[in-house]
This record gives structure tokens, sequence and C-alpha cells, in this order.
């Protein structure tokens, strides 16, 4: 862990390359069609399982580019620490992007939930929700070798913001609304240390 993550809200350690990195304003998948989406997500075990138990919601969302084949949904689980089960599930490539994302660039995990009226991240894996954020090694950092891999996002001409700032409400709903307070606060601090 870099010797500057100094901070630890809610048990996860803070990188503040969060409150410099640049960043685009805010996700619009009209203009980039989801390109983050195509690779797939690292799901845990939990979240694998609540896909897999309204997979008859999401199939009929799913549009021609998607495969409603549920065996070929996810990969073979690993073990992975940074996931709370201990165990994760990736989701896999079909035609190009990941399974759950349709041609217009929209995740059917998503789409079901708003149809609902429920929670719009609801059946959403929380690796999706928070990119280009990642726990790794139990801090909250950027997720650098996926960044790197866009054509939209990675362009410096089409960052205006920081990660902070577009991924507020991600934070928000990881760390809940006090810890997210606490988070400004940790801003706040570091930026003015920064500068001086």
């Amino acid at each position: 862990m870099p010797d500057e993550i100094t901070k630890e809200i809610n048990g996860y350690f803070i990188n503040p390359i969060i409150f410099t990195q640049k960043f685009v304003k805010s996700c619009d998948v009209c203009v980039c069609s989801g390109e983050c989406c195509y690779y797939g997500v690292y799901t845990d075990e939990k979240e694998h399982d609540l896909i897999l138990s309204i997979q008859d919601r999401i199939i009929s969302t799913m549009d021609d580019s998607q495969t409603k084949d549920v065996s070929n949904w996810f990969e073979e689980p690993q073990e992975d620490n940074d996931f709370d089960s201990g165990i994760a599930y990736g989701t896999e490539i079909y035609n190009g992007k990941c399974v759950f994302l349709d041609q217009q660039g929209y995740c059917s995990l998503q789409k079901i939930a708003m149809q609902a009226g429920e929670d719009k991240w609801k059946y959403k894996p929380l690796y999706c929700i928070l990119f280009p954020l990642v726990i790794y090694n139990d801090a909250i950092t950027v997720d650098d070798d996926h960044l790197n891999r866009l054509h939209y996002c990675n362009k410096s001409e089409n960052q205006s913001s920081t990660v902070f700032d577009c991924c507020a409400e991600e934070l928000r709903y990881l760390l809940g609304n006090d810890g997210f307070y606490e988070l400004e606060e940790y801003k706040t601090e570091y930026l003015n240390m920064k500068r001086s």
C-alpha cells in the first residue's frame, strides 16, 4: 500500500489519488456505449447468487446481442480476498462485451431494477457501480489498469473533473452518509496539505 494512504473510513483505506486523478465529468453511455463494461466484471459470490435468483427477469430485458443461456453468464469461481465472501465470479464476455450489457450500452441488471421502481443498483455488482474506483487490498483507489484500456474516459480532453467529483454518489453508496462526510473532510485536509 502506498505511504500516502493514511486515512481509514468504515474499514477501507483511502488512496488520495481519488481526489486528484482526472476523469470525465459524468458517466454518459450515449457517448461511449458503456465501454467500461466491455470487459466484464468480478462479482462477489453473494452478488452472483442474487443475479441467478432473478435470471428470468434479466432474460426478459435482454436483446439479441446478449446470451440468454445462463450457463454462459459467469466464469468459474476463484478465491479473492477483496470480496466479502472471499470468492469472485467474473462475468463472461459475449459479442465483445459483458453478457449483461445490451446493444445500446445499458446494463440489464440496472434496467430491471429501474423498471420495477427499485434502487437502480440493487442487482448491480459493487465493482460495476464503483468504476473507475476499485477496492484493492482494502483500499479505495483508481482502477488504472481498466481505465487505460478505454478510448473515451481515458482521454485528457474528455477529463474535466476528478474521480472523486464524478463518483460522489458511488462513494456515498459505499461509505454511507457519515462515511462520505468524513471522506469530504479528508479531501479538504489532504488538498490543503498538498497546497502548503
